[in-house]
């Protein structure tokens, strides 16, 4: 039975890319084992709110199962996930229901100065191993690329992804003529009639994503989708991220785990939850920039490829405290 006699939460902001802000959080058991969790991109209170909350909530405090921590914090139930099973010799993905060991990776593109280096980009991935490619989408950057790239490369397996920007399906239903396996997050959240309406046009799979189990409800009733974008930062535990899992299958859906952010940490748990029998759809943890990250091994793709730690306990990833302590803006610590 865990027992918490350290906690440190340390505020990060990574130095590359669009300067993301983590917060990782660390304990130590009385016996020397650790547990590492990351929230990327907190909400603007939750430094305080640790700070104020969390020594009450953990130290000295006996716990049989991270799901009996009342946290409400997703690094601080990620680093008791991770305590919990390395004091057990079990990786994390095994003690959630995890099957891969390894999962298929799409890449993600961002929108380009032009279609002509859209697709020599396309190209360099292709090259590197990738077989399926997602392409960010918006009003004024839809039709034309996605038919460049399908022109460039007919059997690629292709999806977009919308950001939520459109408010009229008329450019989407076009996409869908250049065999598109998903078109992720069409229109703005919580518009479920409007995504049940495009999806009755469309053969490719309209993929939504939600912040809790309870979202998915009218999303399900409608047949508003055939897949579930599964983030599980976005959500306030993995228990709960497993719950939208087991929902979505229930209901015959797909799933794609996606994840690229942060330091390392909540990409692990993003490839745990991906080992999850119905992520059916390649994952996506290949945001870069890989230089952020402070874990050993990098969690990323080889040849299109993410390999599931199943042989290391926990999240099967060390951390490189020297870098990150280099890296953090600030810190606290309790110690029983």
């Amino acid at each position: 039975m865990p027992r918490v006699r350290e906690l440190e939460v340390l505020r990060v902001v990574l130095p590359f890319g669009r300067r993301t802000e983590s917060l990782l959080v660390k304990l130590t058991d009385h016996g020397g084992m650790t547990g590492w969790g990351e929230a990327v991109s907190p909400p603007p209170k939750s430094w305080s709110r640790l700070e104020e909350t969390l020594g009450a909530v953990l130290l000295g405090v006996d716990w049989e199962h991270p799901d009996s921590v009342p946290s409400g914090d997703p690094a601080v139930d990620m680093a008791c996930w991770d305590l919990w099973t390395r004091m057990r010799g079990v990786p994390l993905a095994d003690a959630i229901g995890g099957t891969r060991t390894s999962l298929m990776a799409t890449v993600r593109l961002t929108p380009d100065l032009s279609i002509e280096s859209l697709v020599t980009r396309v190209n360099q991935q292709v090259c590197a191993g990738y077989s399926h490619v997602t392409l960010d989408v918006r009003p004024g950057w839809d039709v034309e690329p996605v038919r460049a790239v399908r022109a460039a490369y007919p059997a690629l397996t292709l999806a977009v992804d919308c950001g939520n920007a459109y408010t009229d399906g008329g450019q989407l239903v076009a996409l869908d003529a250049y065999g598109l396996e998903v078109i992720e997050r069409p229109f703005p959240v919580g518009d479920v009639y409007a995504h049940a309406d495009l999806q009755d046009q469309v053969s490719a799979s309209v993929a939504v994503e939600v912040r809790a189990t309870a979202d998915l409800d009218d999303y399900l009733t409608l047949r508003a989708a055939r897949v579930l974008l599964l983030r599980p930062a976005a959500f306030p535990s993995i228990s709960e991220a497993r719950r939208a899992h087991d929902r979505a299958v229930a209901a015959g859906w797909d799933i794609q785990c996606a994840g690229g952010q942060g330091a390392g940490l909540a990409r692990a748990a993003t490839v745990a939850i991906g080992s999850l029998p119905g992520c059916t759809l390649p994952c996506d943890v290949t945001q870069p920039p890989r230089n952020n990250q402070i874990v050993t091994p990098i969690v990323g793709a080889n040849a299109g490829v993410i390999a599931v730690p199943f042989t290391q306990p926990g999240l099967g990833h060390s951390v490189d405290e020297t870098r990150l302590r280099r890296l953090a803006k600030d810190y606290f610590t309790f110690t029983a």
